[in-house]
């Protein structure tokens, strides 16, 4: 014996704005944290620091979305990457050419690893986004 239900739903549509605002702004924060905790861990593999420092950027071009993306745009990134076993410096050196290099403490392939399931900062993300969700939707 089934009865007859009828329900009307209405929603707060400048409160679900303000949430999906809350929302990308928040996606942005927790992609520059990344960045950001990427590169004071020292794990780029460094000569110059153009690879860390102005080929390493977030892009926020599919921010509509809701993705957000770590890129290193210089054509040797992806060598380096996918090449753990590359004896990377991790201590400033100088060439048999007199010329002085950088290097990153802790300089590996495969950077982001880290930040990936089963990572030892896995949680980062989540648990960033999170806070700023909060801050940023006045929860």
């Amino acid at each position: 014996m089934a009865k007859n239900v009828k329900s009307t739903v209405k929603l707060n549509m400048p409160m679900v704005r303000k949430l999906t605002a809350a929302a990308q702004v928040s996606l942005v924060q927790t992609a520059e944290a990344i960045h950001t905790d990427v590169v004071q861990s020292q794990v780029i593999p460094r000569d110059t620091g153009a690879l860390q420092n102005e080929s390493t950027f977030v892009d926020l071009s599919d921010i509509g979305q809701g993705k957000a993306y770590l890129v290193s745009s210089t054509p040797y990134a992806r060598r380096l990457y996918y090449h753990p076993e590359y004896n990377f410096h991790q201590t400033p050196w100088t060439d048999d050419k007199g010329k002085k290099h950088e290097g990153n403490a802790n300089a590996k392939g495969r950077w982001l690893d880290d930040y990936m399931k089963g990572g030892k900062k896995q949680n980062l993300a989540p648990k960033a986004f999170g806070k700023f969700y909060k801050k940023n939707a006045g929860l």
